[in-house]
């Protein structure tokens, strides 16, 4: 079968398209999936350029994956053959990812696509759904009315996170690098949308808010991101922060307004093999499989990419400013 290889990290050009074996089913939970698309995330980028460690070689990097059931082990039950399925598996410690025409996983990771869309968006969901629902319902607990401040927010994650805290009745508070990203969230339900480079965004938001700040931030950003916006954290107010701190971060405001800081990492469950969890995010993929058809959730498609072509999405990734996902078309 073809499939992207990396040999070595490196830039983008270490992709290279390959013909390996075709997996085949080992264990009578295993399934058997042609993959028709295959979702591009910032993950995928860090490993490829060696920011995070990848232990075998060659790899195929890929989290995210869509397509049809091609066979399965004799135990399974959840889905039958030529089945449309979405998933979250591989790509990380060296378990095979998605930048391929198959791929084999064990049937707890599966979920039915939804209906309404293609395999190119059901591609595209399955991290960053994960990471907003995890990072906004279980670590924020966000309820109807309170209010959320995203950062990022036209990008994979934050595009998702303003839906769902949309569907909550959640008032959003978003910023965005420019015009046309800042017309894009105003459209997800977003209901003040701020300019991080031309405003002072704390500032901003106490203004809005009448000196109270917001009562959840979501931060999609990392670095001393977190130590700018503590002041317009309401006391008692949740930080999640999906990346690492700024570790020069001084945090003595943050801990006398007794705010809480949560990390939002969607890749332990399958990393730590913590099965409970990843049956949970599975469970995570069925309910937005639900909004989407129910249209209350919508994935954004910056752009869909051939297989062949990797190298180029990865380039569009690292030059950063992307709205939405980014897609492999597999044939």
């Amino acid at each position: 079968m073809k499939a992207i290889l990396i040999k070595t990290v490196g830039s983008p050009e270490v992709l290279e398209i390959q013909d390996i074996p075709k997996p085949e089913i080992k264990s009578t939970n295993d399934v058997l999936v042609k993959i028709k698309a295959a979702g591009v995330n910032p993950i995928d980028t860090k490993l490829r350029a060696g920011l995070y460690p990848l232990n075998n070689f060659p790899a195929v990097l890929g989290c995210d994956g869509a397509g049809i059931v091609e066979d399965i082990g004799a135990r399974v039950t959840k889905i039958k053959i030529g089945d449309p399925v979405y998933y979250f598996h591989g790509g990380v410690d060296g378990i095979q990812g998605n930048y391929a025409e198959y791929k084999v996983l064990n049937q707890r990771f599966i979920s039915h696509k939804p209906k309404s869309i293609n395999f190119f968006e059901a591609a595209a969901v399955p991290l960053v759904a994960i990471t907003a629902w995890e990072a906004l319902y279980d670590h924020a607990n966000l309820t109807q009315n309170k209010s959320i401040y995203i950062n990022a927010a036209a990008g994979g994650v934050g595009h998702i996170a303003i839906q769902l805290a949309k569907y909550k009745k959640a008032k959003i508070f978003a910023s965005v690098s420019n015009k046309e990203k800042a017309e894009f969230v105003s459209k997800l339900g977003a209901d003040h949308v701020l300019n991080y480079k031309k405003q002072n965004i704390s500032n901003e938001i106490l203004k809005l808010t009448n000196n109270q700040g917001v009562d959840i931030v979501l931060d999609n950003v990392g670095g001393d991101e977190i130590e700018k916006i503590i002041p317009a954290t309401k006391y008692y107010g949740k930080i999640v922060t999906l990346l690492q701190p700024n570790n020069k971060i001084d945090w003595s405001t943050a801990r006398f307004r007794n705010i809480n800081l949560s990390f939002e990492v969607m890749l332990s469950p399958l990393l730590l093999n913590l099965k409970n969890k990843q049956i949970y995010q599975t469970k995570i993929l069925k309910q937005c499989a639900d909004l989407i058809d129910n249209g209350n959730l919508k994935i954004h498609l910056n752009s869909i990419i051939p297989l062949k072509y990797a190298e180029k999405a990865h380039k569009k990734i690292q030059d950063g400013h992307t709205s939405g996902k980014i897609v492999l078309e597999i044939k």
